[in-house]
């Protein structure tokens, strides 16, 4: 049976349905390529760069350990264009031990052969 690549518009509109109820592991174990690359604005809280889908696996644990709560989250449908798309995030949530703030970011994503290969984040 012959496997079939999704186009960067696949891989996007599933990306949006899996954030949008929130299954962050499935994105990642689905839809990222072994060889990932990833890439935050600083490393105040993550580390900067990050190789690997099981190293961008840790780093969402290590993310997730460190929200108290999550009040509401906010993704924007896609933009596309060629074999990247980018979405918008808002995320209303407190840290542990610090205030309620909103985070806004602008997330980047590269496709190649129907897995995201590379992610950078703006904020």
């Amino acid at each position: 049976m012959k496997h079939t690549i999704l186009t960067t518009n696949e891989v996007a509109a599933k990306f949006i349905e899996l954030c949008r109820q929130d299954k962050f592991y499935e994105v990642q174990t689905e839809l990222y390529a072994e060889n990932c690359i990833s890439i935050e604005a600083n490393d105040f809280l993550l580390p900067k760069t990050v190789e690997g889908l099981q190293e961008i696996l840790k780093k969402s644990q290590l993310f997730e350990s460190l929200v108290e709560q999550v009040h509401e989250r906010i993704i924007s449908d896609p933009v596309i264009g060629g074999d990247y798309f980018s979405v918008s995030w808002s995320a209303d949530m407190t840290f542990k031990g610090q205030e309620r703030f909103t985070m806004e970011e602008i997330c980047v994503y590269k496709v190649h052969e129907g897995k995201i290969v590379f992610e950078q984040f703006f904020y």
